[in-house]
């Protein structure tokens, strides 16, 4: 099963962003007080657990919320979801609008660690249904 194992939120862009307990996704904006929130493709970033290990093994031990997403997943392989693909999360419906994304020049992750996977395997979405989302909601891939 494929579920959330984080929601996260921050007040600026470029920075780690802090897990809450839950959050409130909004249709064309995203995660309601988050930075990278707005009416665009990209208002939701997500990111699995997964990636997170492939940077364990350099030695590094990261938080969630380390690569400024902000919802970090277990259970599925986000970047391997086609553009378009419908994701059930919580009370929200999302729709996949981009994988991977080109980094910011100095963001803190890149700063701290000189590498990031957020660009390869990362993706974004745009809330279709708003709603809650909390930790440990399952995540279902409609077709």
């Amino acid at each position: 099963m494929a579920k959330v194992l984080s929601i996260n939120i921050s007040e600026n862009k470029g920075t780690i962003k802090k897990p809450i307990e839950q959050g409130e996704f909004v249709i064309r904006h995203g995660l309601k007080d988050d930075a990278h929130a707005g009416d665009w493709h990209r208002q939701v970033s997500l990111l699995g657990i997964e990636s997170f290990r492939k940077m364990e093994v350099d030695g590094l031990n990261l938080p969630v919320g380390s690569f400024a997403e902000n919802l970090t997943t277990e259970g599925i392989e986000l970047f391997t979801l086609p553009i378009g693909t419908m994701l059930k999360i919580g009370e929200t419906i999302h729709e996949v609008t981009q994988i991977g994304k080109k980094c910011h020049t100095g963001c803190e992750i890149s700063q701290l660690v000189g590498k990031c996977v957020m660009p390869k395997e990362g993706i974004f979405t745009k809330v279709i249904i708003g709603g809650v989302i909390k930790k440990d909601d399952e995540i279902i891939i409609q077709k």
